[in-house]
């Protein structure tokens, strides 16, 4: 199960367990660490979708500079500064050093977990490098910059803005699977329902236009306990 990856960093160890524990209960897959160095060998191992980051951490950085080293690293990475100053001066900093948002402490868990799925949900859209604007499905092209679903005879295949933004998520996520109410918080911009079926119902009416075998998918797979995934053809 590939959820979406958080690496909070965050020197106070009640709040590090804290923040952990309520954002992995909440379909997020959160890695814990207490200071910079351990936040760069976290990194050299691979890149989190979101890094949640303490501006005072011990060590000779502080969240400022190590928020300038990620946003450097990775134009994609998401990136929500924490700090108990509420000072105006440091939101700007924050903001300044490369970050994407900004929570005062102590903050209401919930807030935090909005924060991280509004930012997760731009880092999706940042996700798409400039030179992605066609990709192909199946025997079909997903045309990104037209907003089209062309057949293997360059035919338009027509689409309901719903369908093309769950295609275009899966474009910008392949091989990755991807949860059901990821997918409906990322395309529907509202919280899930664990009695909406509004994905599975679309997943049902885009596989009957871009599968050979809609009874037997190949394109967009089922990832049993989790959700969906797009397969790219093999080259």
């Amino acid at each position: 199960m590939q959820l979406p990856s958080v690496l909070l960093v965050e020197d106070d160890a009640f709040q590090r367990k804290a923040a952990e524990t309520y954002l992995s209960n909440h379909e997020l897959k959160v890695t814990a660490v207490e200071n910079g160095a351990r936040m760069r060998r976290q990194i050299a191992r691979a890149m989190p979708d979101l890094v949640l980051l303490d501006v005072q951490l011990p060590g000779p950085e502080d969240g400022f500079a190590l928020a300038r080293w990620l946003r450097e690293s990775s134009a994609r990475v998401g990136i929500i500064m924490l700090t108990a100053a509420s000072d105006p001066v440091d939101k700007v900093l924050g903001l300044e050093s490369g970050a994407d948002d900004y929570v005062a402490k102590p903050y209401e868990p919930r807030e935090l977990l909005a924060r991280c799925k509004s930012v997760l949900r731009r880092s999706v859209n940042k996700a798409t490098p400039s030179r992605l604007e066609r990709v192909k499905m199946g025997g079909h092209m997903l045309d990104l910059s037209k907003r089209q679903l062309l057949d293997g005879e360059n035919g338009d295949v027509p689409l309901t803005s719903g369908e093309f933004d769950i295609l275009k998520t899966f474009a910008e996520n392949p091989n990755r699977p991807l949860s059901r109410d990821w997918l409906l918080e990322t395309t529907s911009h509202r919280a899930r329902d664990p009695f909406d079926r509004a994905i599975d119902l679309r997943i049902t009416r885009i596989r009957r236009k871009i599968e050979p075998a809609p009874d037997k998918p190949t394109v967009i797979r089922t990832v049993r306990g989790v959700g969906y995934m797009f397969v790219p053809p093999a080259e």
